[in-house]
């Protein structure tokens, strides 16, 4: 898949397509669901498959620190569009020149001139332009004087399995997907975003402060504005053999070393490997407990090791791990 790094970079060879615009956040079920219709116009039309999405979001251009926590960063989006056989992934700098483009400009410029869409995939609350003037009502008549079509994404609605409760319908979004991994109902998230909700990023070199008390971590910034889940969780990871590693990880600030920036600390289990440097893609698959202040260190390292005890109970118990590896 090709990625497009601002609408400056769109060139002649790019004209001519079929469209979808959104954050595409998570690319859950329901945008799946989208894509695939996407491409199969695509397809009939013989015309790439293309989609347009904003860093950062509009959400955190406009509310910054209040808005709505992200649940994949721009790395992991494309990779996922990628697995939907999307041709090109334009990312457009969402920036204040951007925001106040015209409804006429966003169309005529952008969607006309520069991409050419023949067949435009929107929800039918979709705004756009200088003070989100446009609608998908202006996107329909503009195709009628353009000539490309315009339609609105179906709600995808699936059964999903409820806390402690009976399976219920739910409309997927990535605002209820944020919902359920607020209130820990990590099936319900995996539910609808068909996988298990993971954390991607790059490992760094940390304050070596787990070393000291036999706990050594892989630690990750996670590059966001607001993180849908904090606390300490069951993890796994795949290492470069394929191989599935499990651990127990915490997502936090790390108040008890005084932390400030949120953190992911991964220690995983049995793994001797060097992966400074190296992406890594942390699943989530149970929460143990939430964050919390310890008085001091060995405080602290008598809890993470109840914490690691119950990881690999959790994980011999779920068959992810077999004795004695785990």
């Amino acid at each position: 898949m090709e990625l497009i790094r601002g609408i400056h970079n769109i060139k002649s060879h790019h004209k001519g397509c079929v469209l979808s615009i959104g954050n595409f956040d998570g690319v859950h079920l329901g945008h799946q669901q989208v894509l695939r219709r996407l491409c199969q116009h695509a397809e009939v039309l013989d015309l790439p498959a293309v989609v347009m999405t904003f860093e950062p979001q509009p959400m955190e251009f406009f509310a910054k620190q209040s808005a709505p926590a992200r649940l994949t960063r721009l790395r992991d989006k494309f990779v996922k569009l990628a697995k939907c056989n999307i041709d090109r992934l334009l990312c457009v700098n969402f920036n204040q020149s951007f925001a106040n483009l015209t409804p006429d400009a966003f169309i005529r410029d952008l969607l006309i001139a520069n991409l050419g869409v023949k067949y435009l995939v929107v929800g039918d609350d979709f705004r756009f332009g200088k003070n989100r003037q446009g609608s998908f009502d202006d996107l329909k008549l503009a195709g009628q004087q353009y000539g490309f079509e315009v339609v609105s994404t179906d709600s995808f609605c699936m059964h999903t399995p409820k806390h402690n409760a009976q399976p219920d319908s739910i409309r997927v979004s990535s605002t209820a997907i944020r919902k359920a991994l607020a209130q820990d109902h990590l099936p319900e998230a995996a539910a609808m975003l068909g996988r298990d909700y993971s954390i991607n990023g790059r490992v760094a070199h940390g304050r070596k402060l787990g070393r000291t008390i036999g706990f050594p971590t892989a630690n990750i910034a996670l590059k966001r504005n607001v993180s849908p889940v904090s606390g300490v969780y069951v993890v796994k990871i795949i290492d470069g053999n394929q191989q599935v590693v499990g651990g127990v990880a915490n997502i936090g600030n790390r108040p008890t070393v005084n932390g400030v920036r949120q953190q992911l600390e991964v220690h995983l289990f049995d793994f001797q490997q060097n992966i400074y440097g190296k992406q890594l893609e942390v699943v989530l698959l149970h929460k143990l407990r939430d964050e919390k202040k310890f008085d001091n260190f060995e405080l602290l390292k008598q809890q993470i090791d109840l914490d690691a005890q119950a990881a690999r109970v959790w994980l011999l118990e779920h068959n992810i791990l077999s004795e004695p590896g785990c």
